[in-house]
């Protein structure tokens, strides 16, 4: 007669994971991005949504089960002509572009995606993306293991703000910093009255975008470019926010800082709020008002609003360092932009285009990118001002 097993011989099988691939946008997205990293839960169905209506694109989402439950969902969508079967994710490249996964996803999750993902597309492009973002990691782990080529190219550093660092070390903002800062609010005020704004969740409308567009309208990126950058303008990325601000859990992350002289739009910040983490995508301010430091004003006022409400980091994104390490930010993760080319012969097409998909970014220790070197001397006249002022606290 044979003996019981005992419980401590059984061999735990891995949960099952299933894998689907839907047409559209699947309805798992907001599944996944709910349990992501709080800096990830953003990435919902309505942002994605929200990028094929401001920007085209037909899309379909491979999701990834364990035991019923979705832990990964990536939404493609084709990119470059046809013949190549390239795809991209959808949405916006502000703050970044990735897709959902559980915080207790692994690698396996991305290794039972990827043999589906092969049969849609030669390859898939993710990013621009921050090194050490969840998605990507278990994506390079499980691309590799599975014999897929990897490109990447830089894009950019990002910047940083540690404002539970910068507390812990004294107070902040500094006292010699709102000094002047009222000092340019008694000045600013000789212009007209002063109001001092915040948007978020229900308080998204046609009114407060158009608002925002009015500001970018007047701002140095309608006088000195074509626009198209613009966030909140039909000629810019306006599309794209209004959309997203239909999803509630969206617009309650959505967030502005608004100052008007006299009732007229004169000054933003725009943020997205993620947890205990704000995103810092976009500021922009009337030159008329320029001398006053109505962008300094506004965004060290939106810091110790921010402060209140339990934020304790900063992420500046890339672009011009100069105000960023004025108020405290330090370099952050590298952006880069991927490519990742199934196994077989397109990995190794993928393998001798790797130099060329890298000398299309920048140079890691190079100089900074136009767009920056452009937008440095579109601002030069209110940064330099907030530069020297930052010196002398």
């Amino acid at each position: 007669m044979s003996k019981p097993m005992l419980l401590e011989e059984f061999t735990r099988l891995p949960p099952a994971l299933t894998v689907d691939c839907v047409d559209g946008l699947s309805g798992a997205i907001d599944a996944v991005a709910t349990r992501a990293a709080p800096s990830h839960r953003f990435l919902r169905y309505g942002w994605f949504a929200a990028g094929l209506r401001a920007y085209g694109g037909h899309a379909r989402t491979i999701t990834v089960s364990r035991e019923g439950e979705p832990v990964a969902a990536l939404p493609i969508v084709p990119a470059g002509p046809a013949w190549a079967k390239l795809v991209a994710i959808p949405g916006c490249y502000w703050p970044f572009r990735s897709f959902p996964v559980r915080e207790d996803a692994g690698v396996e999750a991305v290794e039972a995606l990827l043999p589906r993902l092969a049969r849609e597309a030669r390859a898939l492009r993710v990013g621009p993306v921050y090194d050490g973002d969840p998605g990507l990691e278990l994506f390079k782990e499980a691309a590799r293991n599975q014999g897929w080529a990897l490109l990447d190219r830089f894009v950019a550093d990002s910047f940083a703000l540690d404002i539970a660092a910068e507390r812990a070390e004294g107070t902040w903002p500094r006292n010699s910093t709102l000094k002047k800062n009222r000092f340019h609010e008694k000045h600013l005020g000789s212009h007209g009255a002063l109001d001092w704004s915040f948007v978020s969740g229900g308080d998204w409308n046609a009114a407060a975008f158009d608002a925002l567009a009015e500001i970018e309208e007047k701002s140095w990126i309608a006088a000195r470019t074509d626009g198209s950058d613009a966030k909140f303008t039909t000629t810019g990325h306006g599309a794209f926010w209004r959309a997203a601000a239909e999803d509630p859990v969206l617009a309650g992350m959505m967030w502005a800082a608004m100052l008007r002289v006299d009732d007229a739009p004169s000054a933003f910040s725009f943020d997205m709020n993620a947890g205990a983490l704000k995103y810092a995508i976009a500021n922009s301010y009337d030159p008329a008002f320029a001398k006053h430091s109505p962008g300094k004003l506004l965004y060290y006022r939106n810091l110790v609003r921010a402060i209140e409400d339990g934020i304790s980091d900063v992420d500046w994104g890339a672009g011009d360092s100069g105000y960023k390490q004025v108020i405290g930010a330090a370099k952050g993760p590298a952006i880069r932009d991927w490519l990742f080319v199934r196994p077989g012969i397109d990995a190794l097409a993928g393998k001798l285009l790797r130099g060329a998909w890298k000398r299309t970014g920048r140079s890691e220790t190079g100089s900074a990118p136009a767009e920056a070197e452009r937008v440095l001397d579109a601002e030069k006249g209110d940064d330099a001002r907030e530069k020297r002022e930052g010196a002398d606290d």
